[in-house]
């Protein structure tokens, strides 16, 4: 059986979790403190970084590289279209949501909020939250955008870019950190994605100290 390395609250971790569970492929989840930089971890991994995903005595690491690896062995159902067009898209966006939303966004609202306190690394900074704050609002217009135009964010299929996207945005939903009033196209759509087989297990995560917001579990919210 496959072994993940993760933590409840990454959405680098989630996105593999999703592409695993929609792929039905069975996995043992495996929490790991990577902050403590153990040696174990780093031989593991030596860039101290999660996930990691055991498999066939291979460590693998990066979460796109991961899911796409997922996806040529485990084509269906498929996350990523056939076309070059297609799949440009969707790396487009995974890119936007991993590089982008997470500067701007995840990492100034989690890590600040909820990072810092489990890692033992002071107070959050109130200047980077506000930021986080105010930028979010800029990636639901995006989302809302892209919606207005497709059926799901990388065209009329649900693929991994949807995936990448509600990774971050359910870890800032579990914070509640995400004004669904805003952007009613986005909420439906992420109402999609949470009605899920693959997101239930992400519903039931729980980190000690942190409890979820009360709607985080709701399909109907």
């Amino acid at each position: 059986m496959l072994r993940l390395f993760h933590v409840p609250l990454s959405p680098f971790c989630r996105k593999v979790r999703l592409t695993l569970a929609e792929k039905r492929v069975e996995v043992e989840l495996v929490e790991e403190r990577y902050w403590e930089a153990s040696a174990d971890f780093l031989r593991r991994n030596p860039a101290g970084k999660v996930p990691v995903l055991r498999h066939e005595g291979r460590m693998l690491s990066e979460s796109q590289a991961i899911c796409e690896y997922l996806e040529e062995l485990h084509p269906s159902p498929p996350l990523m279209p056939r076309d070059a067009a297609g799949r440009y898209e969707v790396r487009r966006l995974c890119a936007w949501f991993d590089d982008k939303f997470h500067a701007e966004v995840t990492a100034n609202l989690l890590y600040e909020r909820v990072n810092k306190k489990l890692m033992g690394k002071g107070y959050p900074d109130s200047q980077k939250i506000k930021t986080g704050a105010q930028r979010i609002k800029f990636h639901l217009d995006y989302l809302g955008w892209l919606l207005e135009h497709r059926r799901w964010l990388a065209g009329n299929e649900m693929t991994l870019a949807d995936f990448a996207a509600a990774a971050h945005r359910s870890c800032l939903d579990y914070i509640s950190d995400v004004d669904w009033d805003r952007a009613p196209g986005v909420r439906d759509w992420y109402a999609k994605i949470k009605s899920r087989p693959a997101f239930r297990p992400l519903l039931a995560d729980q980190v000690p100290g942190f409890p979820p917001a009360r709607h985080y579990a709701d399909l109907d919210f």
